[in-house]
């Protein structure tokens, strides 16, 4: 008898989706898959607004990472409103945005991290359900949950002083921004009194890095094994090659580390990527257009971003990557579960960058905004914490919008997370005739390392328990459980 084993929603995410797992007759699964089963109308409710309310209609998306679509809209819209395309803003502007980013990076990483995924690592897959949050974790190694909480104040409070706000600012505006930062705001950042300063967020980062280093130690074989699949990159880099998450070309690598994408203009990224639609998601699976659906889709995120830069321009976080690079001999990394590795060393980058940044006396300067001759389109590409983020505009000759085309990371990372569920589901569910509570939770842990934003990709709302359903080929149900 054939099964169907539903996981709704699944949890410790943001946003909601569903996984389906279809198990035949000798209990082995054929096909899992990954539905996000809400639908995001963002791209239409824009329509007919001015163009200079995107930066802050776009943001409402997400209420984990507005920044991110704040930047990437503005970014478009420098286009429109004759400022270039990253490199043509004042320096306030770009440092003050670059700042803006980085705050978002830290406190979004550190986030996930310490609130999502650090109880897998502390009591395991299989560990009391009871534990597995961020309670269980002050619970087990209280230093651990204070800094996680206290690091991602940090970060927004460096989005509170440059964005205005710490959810759904305003500080990035159509060719540059609308505030600089005075002695005093930097001042609370640079020297605030422990924990709250740079310095401290920069050796606390070092310290979740060892965290993890530690972790990786002892789990050798569950962590790189765990939902391991070749495939393709993509980020944007700096043009000299480094990682940088504010502007850059668009780079894609194959599993060898071959280049597929070479450092191209994304201004162009709709001559290189295209969507496919599938009928049983409303998110949309993109791929590289010259690779074809079957071979030209990619992976997004931490994990992509460092496989595809050549170095890390800040001292500690490159020193940290040599290592990262030489645990596979300068080949990708394709180990799902290094996202989390990835990821500390991008909250290390953010650090220092943040610490970097606040020494530069051009983020007090006062000229804001740059304007020249405006265009009817433009496009906007950072790399959010969750992987690259596209959003393009048109505009008619009233200003406003008659065109929006967003894809977000976690769109991106599409099909690489229906892969992770179905590796996960064969390595943990096959020839297993009851359906266990660890079985569903190392499914989730494959999805997780992803960090996605199901709600920017579908636009979801509210909060649900964890469902599950195991039907028969005549659609009967024959078990159903849930989870808070």
């Amino acid at each position: 008898m054939s099964k169907k084993i539903t996981i709704e929603p699944v949890t410790r995410v943001e946003g909601h989706g569903k996984v389906t797992i279809y198990m035949d007759e000798e209990a082995q699964v054929k096909e899992s898959r990954l539905h996000i089963v809400e639908f995001r109308g963002f791209e239409r409710f824009v329509q007919g607004r001015p163009y200079w309310e995107a930066p802050v209609l776009v943001q409402r998306l997400c209420g984990i990472c507005p920044v991110s679509h704040h930047i990437a809209a503005s970014k478009a819209l420098d286009v429109i409103v004759g400022a270039g395309t990253g490199d043509g803003l004042t320096a306030v502007g770009e440092k003050m945005r670059r700042l803006m980013h980085y705050g978002q990076f830290f406190q979004s990483h550190v986030l996930h991290f310490f609130h999502l995924s650090s109880p897998d690592f502390l009591f395991g897959i299989d560990g009391d359900p009871a534990l597995r949050n961020i309670v269980g974790v002050a619970q087990e190694n209280r230093d651990l949950a204070v800094q996680g909480v206290m690091m991602r104040k940090f970060g927004q409070e460096v989005i509170r002083l440059t964005a205005g706000k710490k959810i759904h600012g305003t500080g990035a505006v159509p060719g540059g921004i609308n505030k600089n930062l005075s002695i005093a705001e930097r001042d609370e950042l640079l020297k605030g009194p422990d924990p709250l300063n740079a310095d401290k967020m920069v050796d606390w980062s070092l310290g979740a890095l060892d965290f993890f280093k530690h972790y990786h130690k002892n789990n050798q074989a569950m962590v790189d094994n765990f939902a391991d699949f070749p495939s393709n990159h993509l980020s944007i880099v700096r043009k000299d090659g480094a990682l940088d998450i504010y502007n850059g070309v668009l780079r894609a690598v194959d599993a060898e580390g071959k280049r597929i994408l070479d450092d191209v203009d994304c201004q162009d990224y709709n001559h290189y990527i295209e969507e496919e639609v599938r009928n049983w998601s409303y998110m949309k699976f993109p791929y590289l257009k010259h690779l074809g659906k079957e071979k030209g889709w990619y992976r997004v995120g931490p994990l992509a971003r460092l496989n595809t830069c050549d170095f890390i321009p800040t001292p500690l976080a490159q020193k940290a990557f040599e290592e990262y690079k030489a645990y596979t001999h300068g080949k990708p990394d394709n180990m799902t579960l290094h996202y989390h590795w990835a990821r500390l060393i991008e909250v290390l980058y953010a650090a220092e960058s943040i610490r970097e940044l606040l020494h530069d006396s051009d983020l007090q300067n006062e000229d804001l905004v740059v304007k020249g001759t405006k265009q009817h389109e433009g496009v906007g590409v950072i790399e959010a914490p969750r992987g690259t983020l596209f959003h393009h505009y048109k505009i008619d000759d009233n200003d406003l919008i008659t065109m929006a085309n967003l894809i977000v990371s976690t769109t991106n990372n599409n099909e690489p997370m229906n892969r992770a569920v179905n590796s996960t589901a064969k390595a943990f569910m096959n020839g297993q005739k009851d359906i266990t509570e660890p079985m569903m939770n190392a499914v989730e842990v494959a999805i997780r390392a992803y960090d996605p934003c199901l709600s920017c990709a579908t636009h979801a709302l509210g909060q649900m328990p964890l469902e599950m359903t195991l039907v028969d080929a005549q659609n009967q149900i024959l078990s159903h459980k849930m989870k808070s």
